[in-house]
């Protein structure tokens, strides 16, 4: 038995093929049903990967046959023209590699992120609510959801930063700190949004947002009771009040000039001023202003460019660490190969054992306490003398020698 992967994701298939090859709830119960029905012998194992970068699915298949409806089976259900030259597939210690990878969020387009842990624990709990994950496939996924969450508190890839306006606010916390400092934003788009949720996260007090959209800012008073609403003309006078700026505007010029803030602003007071537009919103020339600190997208890309290179350094010792993992998990389902010869052995023994015990206590009229030590003695006996043949058949060092075993194991006990 052995663990395939097929699928298609972000490396190879674009953003529209990925949409196509999708999962919702409902077409996974559909594709599992019908999986079953269309593999000979059936694949009973199964677990569904599904994101907006990658549709994947993991599978155990005992005849290499097998494997190859299972790539059939997947292309036509998204059709071969949708899927089939993105197609990407691996099967045993490469496929338990790759699944090892993937949970630790060493496949992801965002190097070591963690929202791919949660939702490999979810694929997983999925299959095992419809009955698709049994003793392999739940031992293969946990044993990498463990190694993924060691990783990750021993190496903290996701903790250097990659996005340039997380990267930006550090700096700010940085240079002046952010707790119960006053704070002007400039702009109220996308990026704007996610400058206001990381000065809120760092304790920020006042936080003026300036905008010609009044409104909008009003909605988010709710969730940031900080916040006040300033005009865009009016931007001057907030940054007069506050000691930090933030500005991330789609402006195709300047919006922050040096001379107008000479006019308008208390020049002695310090203060960070982060530009996160592009083009830039701030004056160059603004950080030749005296207690001016002046961040912009030059600084925070090349930052940013040198924790992607550290990221990379974390995951090629990531990748190293989780190759001993790896070779756990195979030696394991390798083992595991003769669980089911073993298994009826031990319950062969144990019909004996309660045969022959049935027999004695009819003839000899034991008591309760003589019971129980006579059946502990039979039970006893027959195991030691399996001990032995036990170890060797766990021990066995290839799938011929398994298969030549278990044929003759189960000829000579009639299992």
């Amino acid at each position: 038995m052995e663990l395939g992967m097929i699928g298609i994701n972000y490396k190879q298939a674009p953003l529209d093929v990925r949409d196509r090859t999708s999962f919702t709830e409902n077409t996974k119960i559909e594709f599992l049903h019908q999986m079953e029905a269309n593999t000979h012998p059936a694949v009973t194992q199964c677990m569904i990967l599904s994101t907006c970068n990658r549709s994947e699915i993991y599978f155990f298949y005992e005849e290499e046959e097998q494997f190859s409806q299972m790539s059939s089976f997947y292309t036509d259900w998204f059709t071969s023209e949708v899927c089939g030259p993105y197609l990407v597939s691996c099967k045993g210690e490469e496929a338990v590699a790759y699944l090892y990878r993937t949970a630790a969020g060493l496949e992801s387009m965002v190097l070591g992120e963690d929202q791919i842990l949660g939702q490999v624990g979810e694929a997983l709990d999925f299959a095992r609510t419809l009955g698709y994950a049994k003793k392999e496939m739940n031992k293969v996924v946990r044993d990498a959801v463990t190694c993924a969450k060691k990783l990750k508190t021993e190496l903290k890839i996701s903790e250097v930063p990659l996005s340039v306006s997380y990267i930006g606010i550090l700096q700010v916390e940085k240079t002046l700190g952010i707790q119960g400092k006053t704070a002007a934003v400039i702009g109220l788009g996308k990026v704007s949004r996610l400058a206001l949720k990381y000065l809120d996260y760092y304790g920020a007090g006042k936080i003026i947002v300036c905008t010609r959209a009044i409104q909008r800012v009003k909605e988010l008073k709710e969730e940031y009771p900080q916040v006040e609403a300033a005009e865009y003309s009016a931007r001057y006078e907030a940054i007069e009040k506050s000691d930090i700026v933030i500005s991330a505007t789609a402006a195709p010029h300047v919006i922050l000039t040096r001379e107008d803030y000479e006019a308008n602003c208390d020049t002695a007071r310090p203060r960070v001023f982060l530009d996160l537009a592009t083009p830039r919103d701030v004056e160059q020339e603004m950080e030749e202003e005296p207690g001016v600190t002046l961040i912009n997208m030059d600084t925070l890309h090349q930052i940013s460019q040198e924790n992607q290179k550290e990221r990379e350094r974390l995951v090629a010792l990531g990748r190293a660490e989780m190759q001993q993992e790896v070779a756990q998990t195979m030696e394991w389902l390798f083992t595991s190969q003769m669980d089911g010869t073993i298994e009826s052995l031990q319950k062969r023994c144990a019909g004996i054992v309660e045969d022959s015990f049935t027999y004695l206590d009819r003839k000899l009229e034991l008591t309760p306490r003589e019971q129980k030590l006579v059946k502990k003695i039979l039970n006893a006996s027959l195991q030691r003398l399996l001990r032995e043949p036990i170890h060797e058949m766990k021990t066995l060092e290839s799938p011929r020698e398994q298969e030549d075993c278990r044929h003759f194991v189960e000829q000579l006990f009639q299992l």
